[in-house]
């Protein structure tokens, strides 16, 4: 069995593990993920109790009770590489004996929600509208890194995309992949099924630009009438297909739910959305309480 060295699994003084700056006693099963590090007081606002709180960088973490269900509510900052890290981490405190160095036998299977806003980019979507990410198309490449990336991608579907948007041989190959079965089920009835675009940014990856134009500034037009059977694209953020990916690869259930803050067709943008992400934080914690 493989010893994981000192240098690809770090550990810090204490015990925890090096960017999340947690130990394995100290995360929940049942995980909630935002970006925003502020986002994670909010939420543990709605606990009933709270027994630990960390932060590390943009890493903050709360552990506590919510009617009787342990989660642990945990901030990744922005991005696919971020990410990256707070997965593999999540993974090792769980499935990593860190005295031996070695995996564990048995796995334990996580569930990860990341809840977050979006932009919408398709007219009948609805600012506060809740939408899933069935499938998310990550523009970022992480996911190629992996061994077994073809395992969990759609490769007929990312085909038909690259050919219907004569995608750039200078940009990074996109990955589609699905999230959780039993998540998406669990959300079904009070979300929007969407088809999401993470971004590797937020302005020429998702065709905004202030100074500096596109490279293709069509892709959004193209983009907006893809059809993939009953699939189209609903809608922008920035970390949701690298969760799904990895989580599939690992053996977790991992979904994203975003609210919708800005409606691109339409050009516009709520920024007093609070309200809106009250709501999805209310409904994801009821609904993950029960399962």
């Amino acid at each position: 069995m493989r010893v994981i060295p000192s240098s690809e699994l770090i550990i810090n003084r204490d015990g925890s593990i090096f960017h999340l700056h947690l130990r394995p006693d100290q995360v929940a099963p049942t995980i909630l993920l935002v970006g925003d590090p502020g986002r994670v007081d909010r939420i543990a606002g709605y606990l009933d109790s709270i027994e630990l709180r960390s932060a590390n960088r943009e890493f903050v973490t709360v552990t506590g009770s919510y009617k009787g269900k342990r989660i642990s509510v945990i901030s990744t900052g922005i991005g696919t590489d971020n990410i990256d890290i707070v997965l593999n981490e999540l993974d090792a405190l769980f499935n990593i004996d860190f005295e031996t160095r070695t995996e564990k036998p048995v796995k334990t299977r996580l569930t990860l929600l990341r809840i977050g806003t979006c932009g919408a980019i398709q007219p009948d979507l609805k600012i506060g509208d809740l939408i899933l990410s069935r499938i998310s198309a990550g523009f970022d490449g992480l996911l190629n890194f992996y061994q077994g990336r073809d395992s969990v991608c759609d490769k007929e579907m990312e085909t038909a995309f690259l050919e219907h948007t004569e995608w750039g041989k200078l940009l990074t190959i996109p990955y589609f992949v699905r999230c959780s079965d039993r998540l998406a089920e669990l959300f079904s009835d009070c979300t929007h099924c969407g088809m999401t675009i993470s971004a590797p940014g937020f302005y020429a990856p998702q065709g905004r630009y202030l100074r500096l134009s596109p490279a293709d500034p069509q892709l959004n037009e193209k983009i907006e009438s893809f059809r993939y059977g009953s699939f189209r694209f609903t809608n922008f953020e920035m970390e949701g297909s690298a969760l799904a990916g990895l989580s599939l690869l690992m053996g977790h259930d991992a979904a994203t739910i975003c609210t919708v803050i800005a409606q691109r067709v339409a050009l516009d943008m709520e920024t007093d959305y609070q309200p809106f992400v009250d709501k999805m934080i209310t409904t994801s914690l009821d609904r993950l309480a029960g399962i």
